[in-house]
């Protein structure tokens, strides 16, 4: 997330407030103001600037440089203007050449990248962008998740609640969208992603209803017990009856979105949550996510309640189905984030048909449960019973 220090009206008491969500000033009580972009970080909404600007960033050759000092690290120029502090920056951080190159993609993708279930595909670009690649499998010439950036990027309503979109790209045969880094700015945060929707797969993905022995071994591979009589005597299972079992593992089926990874400062993140699928379970992993932080509860709930909002107000959801999106949550001790992201599967429905994202889904109806689920999490983060430090215990319970 960009962060700038040109705010409108903003009171003196912002000393102790925080950079909120979507770029909100906040309080414990009150919204103080609201982020406005400098002009240095509007040059990176330019369609051609992002590749020169990198090239000019380049460092001199190692002949050129002075001798670095053993265990320090370097120090920016004493009188730099925000230009030039920018282009320290991005040298010192990133010591790229060039972006998103093959090495790049291998070496520099952090575990960020991992934890939002892009490995391989995400990698820094600039100052506070990255490259996401296209998805495998896509058309050159169909390309569903930069479609639906560029119309909610145009749409009044989603535009904030979703990455800053600034460009498709290609390098090295490659194409790539540049977007808005979530994480920058942040210092070692708590991360979580969240996978949204009852349905995570396309109903084309689907629609063959031969039974596969392949998917039968999958399904006993996970679970023995989960075939019906007539799967084990025919030793074979549909794609839907397999997709929908991978659901029902999870907490996708019953409360419409399910906890991906959580990273926690200082530890590395956890993955393998396939098993939090009750409602306690969901409830105790968030309370770990959240500590004992209530600023922070009441921030991300407020956040997503505003998501919630705007998602309903759009017409763009009114006329696709939203397959396989995902919450990013941020927070650190000064500043909470949160966006949907992950437009991959997104689709236009066919002519006539409308989706509430509540629905329950049939085959040919394409609703996703994408709202019904958002109203789970929503929930879950509200009551979500936080561990309470000696410190905070003195405190008022602000969340009630």
């Amino acid at each position: 997330m960009t962060v700038t220090s040109k705010m409108n009206s903003v009171s003196r008491q912002s000393v102790v407030s925080r950079l909120g969500p979507g770029g909100l000033l906040y309080s414990a009580n009150k919204i103080l103001a609201v982020a406005v972009p400098t002009k240095e970080e509007e040059r990176w909404r330019g369609k051609d600037e992002g590749v020169l600007l990198f090239k000019r960033w380049r460092r001199a050759p190692a002949s050129a440089e002075p001798a670095p000092v053993p265990a320090a690290a370097p120090s920016a120029p004493a009188t730099a203007q925000p230009s030039e502090l920018l282009k320290f920056l991005a040298i010192n951080a990133l010591e790229l050449s060039a972006p998103a190159s093959d090495a790049l993609l291998k070496s520099r993708s952090s575990e960020w990248f991992q934890l939002s279930g892009h490995p391989g595909s995400l990698a820094p670009a600039g100052p506070g962008t990255v490259w996401k690649r296209r998805a495998a499998g896509d058309h050159p010439a169909h390309n569903p998740e930069r479609d639906a950036y560029e119309a909610l990027a145009a749409c009044p309503h989603m535009r904030s609640a979703i990455p800053r979109y600034y460009r498709e790209l290609e390098y090295s045969g490659e194409r790539f969208i540049e977007l808005q880094d979530l994480l920058h700015g942040f210092r070692d945060p708590h991360v979580m992603d969240i996978k949204m929707g009852t349905r995570t797969f396309l109903e084309d993905e689907v629609s063959n209803a031969r039974a596969r022995t392949d998917l039968y071994e999958k399904m006993v591979r996970l679970d023995p017990n989960a075939p019906t009589e007539a799967e084990h005597v025919s030793r074979a299972v549909t794609k839907l009856r397999y997709m929908q079992f991978r659901e029902q593992r999870s907490s996708s089926a019953q409360q419409g979105f399910r906890i991906e990874a959580v990273k926690l400062p200082g530890q590395p993140p956890l993955t393998d949550l396939q098993k939090v699928r009750e409602p306690q379970q969901l409830t105790a992993t968030v309370a770990r996510f959240l500590g004992n932080d209530e600023h922070a509860r009441k921030a991300i709930a407020t956040r997503l309640r505003e998501i919630r909002e705007l998602f309903e107000q759009s017409e763009y959801f009114k006329t696709h189905e939203i397959v396989g999106s995902s919450i990013f949550i941020i927070y650190d001790d000064e500043r909470v984030g949160a966006w949907l992201i992950d437009f991959a599967k997104t689709r236009r429905v066919p002519e006539g048909t409308q989706v509430d994202h509540r629905s329950p889904w049939k085959q040919g109806n394409h609703e996703e449960g994408f709202l019904f689920g958002l109203d789970r999490l929503i929930n879950t983060i509200e009551t979500a019973k936080l561990p309470q430090s000696d410190e905070a215990s003195k405190e008022p319970d602000v969340s009630r």
